[in-house]
């Protein structure tokens, strides 16, 4: 019991801290929705056993955009709400074949509080992790080998 109140009590303080950062007697600090995207679609890829962000159509919009310099894959596949003093962020993933499922969305889901804590001093309450597909290896080397229908 004294343990869960100490606890508690560290953490309202780290939650004084943060709002001591963003918000001061000398002015206050707001943080856009883009920079916290980009921020958690980062510390998805950072996850060993993420082989990509994003769903099916947002990694083809992905991959076209970037073929022709107009895109940035940093925020594909995220969303984020964003509040004066907190976040919350979805993300979708494909998981490599052989890595477990439920693990790998834990460890997206604890870095990516841990690097929107850490970067932008924003509270995460929340983090919803979405598998959408599987990469089997050699995947992409078939899809690389068939000719394009275009030119």
């Amino acid at each position: 019991m004294a343990e869960a109140q100490q606890t508690g009590t560290a953490m309202s303080q780290q939650g004084s801290k943060r709002d001591s950062d963003l918000q001061t007697e000398r002015g206050s600090t707001t943080i856009a929705d883009t920079v916290v995207t980009k921020v958690a679609g980062l510390a998805t890829r950072e996850v060993p056993g993420v082989y990509d962000v994003g769903g099916g159509a947002a990694r083809a919009v992905g991959s076209l955009t970037s073929r022709v310099g107009l895109g940035d894959s940093s925020s594909q596949g995220v969303s984020v709400e964003v509040g004066e003093r907190e976040a919350a962020a979805d993300v979708t993933i494909v998981v490599e074949w052989g890595e477990s499922v439920p693990k790998v969305a834990q460890q997206v889901r604890d870095n990516v509080i841990r690097r929107i804590e850490g970067i932008t001093g924003l509270h995460v309450t929340e983090v919803n992790v979405s598998v959408n597909d599987l990469h089997f290896p050699g995947e992409e080397e078939q899809d690389d080998s068939r000719e394009s229908r275009v030119q």
